[in-house]
């Protein structure tokens, strides 16, 4: 397979591009994001451009992938409603619009959050914006679409956050997350763990289109 990874320089993203590096049937990945990786692999192109809000110039170079692990987010933390819709909501429906018009066959893959209000009317925000960001993704005439919803999720093989609130959190709790893992493993992901989740979805489809935690280990370890 071929496939589109935005967000390779992100923490769940650099598990997936891991992952899929190690992948014995993707064929190519290509990273897109605003700035590069600074990896080198055979299997790997990378795609920098500053803005993402906007990639009719780099079309040409979206097209025939069998799949798009969608990795991009932000934290909401000190930022208005208004703000955090932008760069959840409005970035990831411009750039999956513009893939499924290329990519009609493709399988998108979301990453979203644990908590996510699909109804869309909960009183905190974040979650809001990305419910909405979930029911609007599905309705789109992907050949499937996937969100998952992560919990807390274990670095491993050396990936940083590259969130300052994220890194303070992980390197506090490095110690314990292990122990965490194995007293709840259907809580605690790893980013080993998301990856081969989301090339298992592609392969192999799911149940259901919005995977918790549970669905993601599950999916992850089959």
């Amino acid at each position: 397979m071929n496939v589109l990874l935005f967000s390779a320089t992100g923490m769940v993203g650099q598990g997936v591009l891991r992952e899929c590096l190690l992948a014995y049937d993707v064929a190519r990945v290509q990273a897109v994001g605003r700035t590069g990786t600074g990896q080198q692999h055979a299997k790997l192109k990378e795609l920098v451009h500053a803005d993402l809000f906007d990639v009719r110039a780099i079309e040409p170079a979206l097209q025939h992938f069998d799949a798009c692990f969608f990795c991009i987010g932000v934290t909401s933390s000190s930022m208005e409603e208004a703000e955090y819709t932008r760069l959840t909501y409005d970035l990831t429906l411009a750039t999956a619009q513009t893939l499924v018009r290329l990519n009609p066959k493709m399988t998108f893959v979301y990453v979203s959050g644990a908590g996510a209000d699909s109804s869309e009317v909960g009183k905190t925000m974040w979650a809001r914006v990305r419910g909405r960001t979930e029911n609007a993704l599905q309705q789109l005439p992907f050949k499937a679409v996937y969100v998952f919803r992560p919990g807390i999720i274990q670095p491993l093989h050396g990936i940083r956050s590259k969130t300052d609130s994220y890194r303070w959190f992980y390197g506090l709790t490095r110690p314990i997350l292990p122990l965490l893992r194995r007293m709840f493993p259907s809580t605690v992901l790893s980013t080993q763990i998301v990856g081969r989740a989301m090339l298992a979805v592609v392969r192999h489809g799911a149940p259901k289109a919005v995977l918790e935690a549970a669905d993601i280990r599950a999916a992850g370890r089959a």
